[in-house]
């Protein structure tokens, strides 16, 4: 089933289909990206893949559109309900979904997920109030906090952080669910004191609340975290360093994940061939789309946080380019 966003492929002249049209064939075909909330990179992510692809649609018969989604735990059921062709999930959503553990233990393994690439790292940012006196995620407890919607990758990631760290939903005066397009309005109105969000930097989800309301953005160090690290290969220490955002001079410690694009076995190879060839074939242009992927390397992103076979269509790419 394609499943095509009206709105968003007005919006980002955006379309493609798990089909391998030729050239010449008279009727466009379609493919979506799902990707996370408008001012996430995800979003982003999926606007530079598909304007891209967009660019050569009238020599591949394939139309690329990006859909806002509720995140990586999203992306990856509905790929695998068959109503989303392709989508952004974080590494470790994507070790999980492989192996039927954690948010995937209900469902089970996704035998079919194949992994495409993987993009930009993405660390685990926790920003709180200026005026709540966090200096570390411990000091949370007895506050409003906010975990992430059901589905999101920050979600995911805060459920494994909270055993670890000995603490668990409870420990919150609040536990709220908010999508990561409304957890900074919250943050600003003194409805939640602290929010988790697993995303590549800059972020203007990020610059907003450090610039509005002078945000804090929080360390997240210390034994547990450094034994997180070490048990899950998804994970790595990551460093942001400090001006990158508004009031947080000093360098921010944490940990985090990679962001990966993956798609289903039942995908057409020629159609993931065609996208990693647009990616690829314009990547100094690919780079430039978001500060995020300033710093990529097609060495890394073809192994990097990619725990899922690769989809044929990308074999068939990285052996051409002689990577394979």
């Amino acid at each position: 089933m394609i499943k095509l966003n009206v709105l968003a492929a007005a919006a980002l002249s955006a379309g493609l289909a798990l089909g391998s049209p030729p050239a010449s064939s008279a009727q466009t075909q379609f493919i979506t990206i799902g990707t996370g909330g408008v001012t996430g990179v995800y979003y982003a992510v999926g606007g530079a893949v598909c304007r891209l692809m967009n660019k050569d649609r009238a020599q591949t018969g394939i139309r690329c559109s990006v859909e806002s989604t509720g995140g990586s735990v999203y992306n990856v059921n509905t790929i695998r309900a068959g109503e989303l062709d392709i989508g952004v999930v974080q590494s470790d959503v994507q070790y999980n979904a492989t192996r039927g553990e954690n948010q995937f233990k209900d469902k089970g393994a996704m035998a079919g997920l194949r992994a495409i690439f993987s993009i930009h790292p993405e660390p685990l940012m926790v920003a709180a109030r200026k005026e709540s006196g966090v200096k570390q995620f411990q000091d949370f407890k007895g506050k409003r906090f906010n975990i992430g919607n059901p589905g999101s990758g920050q979600r995911a990631t805060v459920e494994q952080l909270l055993p670890a760290l000995g603490m668990q939903k409870s420990d919150f005066a609040l536990a709220s669910e908010l999508k990561a397009d409304e957890h900074g309005a919250a943050l600003c109105d003194n409805k939640i004191d602290g929010f988790a969000y697993v995303v590549g930097n800059p972020s203007a989800n990020l610059q907003d609340v450090t610039t509005t309301c002078a945000a804090q953005l929080v360390n997240v160090t210390g034994p547990a975290i450094d034994k997180l690290v070490a048990e899950h290969p998804y994970y790595a220490s990551a460093t942001i360093p400090g001006g990158t955002y508004a009031n947080n001079p000093d360098d921010v410690t944490t940990y985090g994940v990679v962001a990966t694009l993956v798609t289903s076995d039942k995908a057409s190879p020629d159609v993931v061939y065609q996208l990693v060839k647009a990616v690829f074939d314009h990547f100094d242009e690919f780079r430039k789309l978001h500060p995020a992927f300033a710093n990529l390397d097609p060495a890394h992103m073809i192994k990097d946080g990619l725990t899922a076979p690769l989809h044929e269509g990308a074999i068939r790419y990285y052996k051409e380019k002689g990577w394979m």
